[in-house]
């Protein structure tokens, strides 16, 4: 009796080594008519990294009207290793950024998102693959990047979502984005960089339902060494998923013109 309880713990020790490595061969992402990973599909960040890439606790939102309507929620950093290695002086940019986020924000006066900030946003975006290139097309303000999947092309001049070039290092996509024109918040607590701005971003399935996304962030008039980021993305599932409109123009007119109206 005692030799069969061994044998049955061993058996059990064995399973709980193999199993992982089974299933992790077992999954085999889709592929695409090119022969690489298929990343199509409409896919959402579920995190509160819109607010602050950095932790942090809950507070009061900008406007003390909207009462906890408008109120931070706490959340978990996804600023890898440590806080953003701001230098001084971007630092206390940073801080003016954050005491005036309501009317400053970026995201406020519904303009583009800038990368990495469009992925990361409470609004799902679509990735529709093909062999010369991959375009994101993005829920909010229908914000859309190209990225060019041939011969790498330079920026010729700078933008809000950046000049695109990539290439797969084996079933990741990896995206170099330059041309960004500097103007685009990292989140609502006032996290920016400039026009020096330079992203390395990483796309990886990791099954049926998931992204793993990289973003490394390089610029060297604001921050003291490059950076990264990193979350999950999910695809999603419900029945008749679909990218719906919002253009947010509209909405933000008051706040960007309602000073020279005619009373």
């Amino acid at each position: 009796m005692r030799n069969g309880i061994k044998s049955l713990l061993t058996w059990a020790a064995l399973l709980v080594l193999v199993l992982p490595a089974v299933q992790a061969q077992a999954h085999r992402a889709p592929r695409a008519a090119d022969g690489h990973v298929d990343l199509s599909g409409i896919w959402e960040a579920l995190n509160t990294a819109n607010w602050d890439l950095e932790d942090h606790s809950p507070h009061a939102g900008p406007m003390w009207e909207m009462g906890a309507i408008g109120a931070e929620p706490a959340g978990q950093g996804v600023v890898e290793a440590s806080a953003i290695p701001y230098l001084p002086a971007a630092l206390e940019t940073k801080k003016t950024n954050f005491a005036n986020r309501r009317t400053n924000d970026p995201e406020a006066k519904c303009y583009m998102p800038g990368i990495p900030r469009a992925n990361y946003m409470p609004f799902p975006f679509q990735i529709i693959q093909s062999a010369k290139g991959v375009l994101f097309v993005y829920e909010y303000a229908s914000a859309n990047r190209f990225v060019n999947m041939g011969k790498p092309v330079e920026a010729v001049s700078d933008t809000w979502m950046g000049t695109n070039n990539g290439h797969w290092e084996g079933d990741t996509l990896v995206i170099d984005v330059t041309g960004l024109n500097g103007l685009a918040w990292f989140d609502r607590s006032g996290n920016f960089a400039s026009d020096k701005l330079h992203v390395i971003e990483r796309f990886t399935r990791t099954d049926s339902d998931h992204l793993h996304y990289e973003a490394t962030v390089e610029d060297p008039s604001v921050f003291s060494r490059p950076w990264t980021i990193s979350m999950p993305l999910y695809r999603r599932v419900e029945k008749n998923a679909q990218l719906l409109e919002f253009k947010c123009v509209e909405f933000a007119e008051e706040l960007l013109y309602g000073q020279y109206k005619k009373k």
